[in-house]
């Protein structure tokens, strides 16, 4: 795997390699004055140029040595095979694991990331920037657009299956029959069904008046074919007429017989839904039957399609009751954050928690995305990128050695020469 190398890394060799030039000037500069220094020596000049020559001297082997060490780390200096030399081409892999050791064990523990996130206080930070409702609506659209987003991708084909599967898996598990008698016998005692039975009653009367004549022809032709005409219609007038008195009695009266045995029924079957074991049973067949029609099927499989169709209507319109309740709570939430220190700290210890089991658990995987990314890198290439970025700094080692080394001579020199008088 190469190496990246992007126009500030050019810009950097570029300036490392003015550097060297800057480095190595100094050295010849220093070189210069100690062959004029020795020369005036040698000539019979007295005094200064021993201790000239003696302060370059000293400087040539500090730059010298100085420009092996950061040659070393990059290079063979002169390409000779000199131990302990290049030594970041060499040793890459092993201080790839060194430096994903040393990030593991000083920034990916837990004690770490808890005492950082804490001082952080990102619970009261996070509530002051969501108070503001210009961030409430960058957030609100931003949700929007991930959750349009995430049901764009989803087949629908695959929802449904899942969702259909879901809901006949539920359904089936669940006995239906104790949950309908207990709603029943509360509806049954609360006489909310009363209603029900006025409409069905009034709705019956207004019917039988209004279809009179086709009550009368359908008694009249489940007559026998031996019967009398006339006998025929004097049954159908008078099934008709029995049948809208007893309706509109059933309507008018409340007390009606008919409607007291109504409930009397209403309340033993929620009494049987409860506790008959073959009423149960007979409704759990009944809701198994009614579950693997192909119809009903159909309906909770094309439920996906209608949900997703609304929500998805609702997160694009910015006036939506989902966008506004949203908006609503994210504002409501970082109100809440700026002044509840209780909600604060609740929350902060579920981040730290949350930050520190992620670090805790996968810190060797995060590590050895260190270590592996430095091992796949080519050796040379990875010696330029480094030395691009640190190379100036250790040019300017190079100038200090020279200087150094100078300043150093000059003195052993003079001390020297002191001492020997």
């Amino acid at each position: 795997m190469s190496v990246t190398y992007t126009e500030a890394d050019e810009e950097r060799r570029r300036g490392v390699r003015r550097m060297k030039a800057t480095a190595t000037a100094l050295l010849l500069l220093v070189a210069v004055i100690y062959t004029l220094a020795t020369w005036a020596k040698s000539a019979g000049v007295t005094g200064w140029p021993g201790y000239v020559a003696a302060a370059a001297e000293a400087g040539m082997v500090g730059a010298l040595a100085d420009w092996f060490a950061v040659t070393a780390l990059f290079r063979r200096p002169l390409g000779l095979p000199i131990p302990h030399t290049a030594i970041i081409p060499t040793k890459k892999d092993q201080l790839g694991e060194a430096l994903g050791t040393f990030v593991g064990e000083n920034f990916l523990s837990g004690e770490v990331v808890r005492a950082r996130l804490h001082a952080l206080n990102i619970a009261a930070r996070l509530g002051a920037w969501l108070s503001e409702p210009a961030h409430a609506d960058r957030v609100t659209a931003e949700l929007a657009t991930a959750l349009r987003g995430a049901l764009t991708v989803l087949r629908d084909a695959d929802v449904q299956a899942v969702v259909g599967e879901a809901i006949t898996r539920r359904a089936e598990a669940a006995e239906i029959a104790p949950g309908l008698g207990k709603t029943l016998d509360r509806i049954v005692t609360d006489g909310a069904h009363h209603r029900a039975v006025d409409l069905v009653c009034a709705r019956a009367h207004d019917w039988l008046i209004e279809h009179g004549d086709s009550v009368m022809d359908a008694v009249q032709g489940g007559a026998p074919g031996w019967t009398p005409r006339f006998v025929d219609r004097r049954v159908g007038e008078r099934v008709y007429k029995e049948l809208l008195r007893f309706v509109t009695e059933m309507r008018d009266m409340p007390a009606h017989p008919a409607r007291g045995a109504l409930d009397r029924f209403l309340t033993d079957f929620a009494t049987d839904l409860q506790g008959d074991t073959d009423t149960r049973q007979h409704v759990e067949r009944l809701k198994s039957d009614l579950l693997a029609r192909p119809e009903v099927q159909d309906i909770i499989a094309s439920a996906w399609a209608s949900v997703r169709s609304m929500i998805m209507s609702a997160a694009e319109d910015e006036r939506s009751e989902l966008r506004l309740r949203a908006r609503a709570s994210l504002l409501s939430l970082g109100a809440r954050l700026t002044t509840d220190k209780q909600l604060q700290r609740k929350m902060e210890g579920w981040l730290e928690e949350a930050a520190a089991y992620v670090v805790t658990t996968y810190r060797k995987e995060l590590t050895s995305l260190i270590t592996e990314t430095v091992a796949s890198w080519d050796a040379d290439q990875t010696s330029r990128k480094i030395e691009a970025h640190i190379g100036r700094d250790l040019q300017f080692i190079r100038i200090n050695g020279t200087v150094v080394g100078a300043l150093a001579g000059l003195v052993i020199y003079t001390v020297s020469h002191s001492l020997g008088g």
